[in-house]
């Protein structure tokens, strides 16, 4: 059984963003019923019960696992169920709470090889010893299973691109990034090896391309970047000057936005995910939200468990 728990489901910053005093970040912060608090995007797997996986290493890592029992250490004095980090690209809050998980704790990091040579290049990563924590190069276009702590953890992965641009940390100040499919950032395919059941976790996304539509036609789950409900957002509030595409971004809404270009895919269950405190569909009481929901999409929250 493919056993998931959603530990972070807000993008960059979190939900209330610590220097946000936008109305919706107020609202979080006071504890309005109708608005639910969330760290930043992360997901932990696993297939056993034994060995679990976590996709993303988001910033708020370290309190995502105190959050979740099914995380918390089960044997002698120091241990973790934590078998494997998985990192879909090498952003911020993609890869900052490896940092967390320093305490010699044996486990292996699984990204792309442009994210593998973002942690090589930066020597804060070599806190992780690389005789506890092996790094894995995940290829493109090929499967790879998951090694468990002792026994097979009976997941693998199929690894693919998807529109996307490099970390904002790496942009050159003079000109606009370029959006492509060079491996900046990719999705995944969780598969359960005695079933073959499977998800997808698609964090951060540009555009729908129509190679991903024929991969997720008819997929049992889909997690997918949920950032901004419209482009321009964060200009018509006030609280940024990019656009969604500009960072990378799908929007929710519009005729080229996700919840059309899903509309006859067939994905029996879909989640947005990675959701900026802009987006007005993290409020329950808000318009956004129910026309997500009529659309049949689900909102994740921090805490939320998926069996398949």
């Amino acid at each position: 059984m493919l056993h998931m728990v959603v530990l972070g489901s807000a993008a960059g910053g979190g939900f209330p963003q610590w220097n946000s005093n936008a109305p919706a970040c107020r609202r979080a912060r006071i504890g309005d019923a109708m608005v639910r608090a969330r760290s930043q995007t992360s997901l932990a797997v696993s297939a056993n019960a034994r060995d679990w996986f976590v996709l993303n290493a988001s910033p708020d890592l370290r309190l995502q696992i105190e959050a979740t029992g099914v995380l918390h250490p089960r044997e002698g004095l120091r241990s973790s169920p934590i078998t494997g980090v998985v990192a879909t690209g090498g952003d911020v809050d993609a890869i900052a709470g490896l940092l967390h998980l320093r305490e010699r704790h044996h486990f292996s990091v699984y990204a792309p090889s442009r994210v593998l040579a973002v942690l090589a290049a930066n020597p804060i990563f070599n806190v992780l010893s690389p005789d506890c924590v092996r790094r894995i190069d995940l290829p493109l276009g090929r499967r790879i299973e998951l090694a468990g702590a002792s026994d097979p953890s009976g997941l693998a992965l199929a690894v693919f691109n998807v529109p996307a641009k490099i970390p904002l940390y790496l942009e050159n100040p003079a000109e606009d990034p370029v959006l492509g499919e060079e491996g900046d950032a990719v999705g995944l395919e969780i598969i359960e090896l005695a079933t073959g059941r499977s998800f997808f976790f698609i964090p951060g996304c540009a555009a729908m391309t129509e190679g991903l539509c024929q991969r997720l036609i008819g997929s049992e789950l889909v997690f997918f970047d949920g950032t901004l409900w419209r482009d321009d957002e964060m200009i018509r509030l006030g609280v940024g000057t990019k656009t969604g595409r500009r960072m990378g971004h799908m929007s929710m809404s519009g005729d080229d936005g996700t919840i059309a270009a899903f509309r006859d895919l067939d994905v029996r269950r879909r989640i947005f995910i990675h959701i900026n405190n802009s987006n007005p569909v993290l409020l329950d009481d808000s318009p956004e939200r129910q026309l997500a929901e009529r659309a049949g999409w689900e909102i994740a929250y921090d805490g939320m468990e998926i069996k398949l």
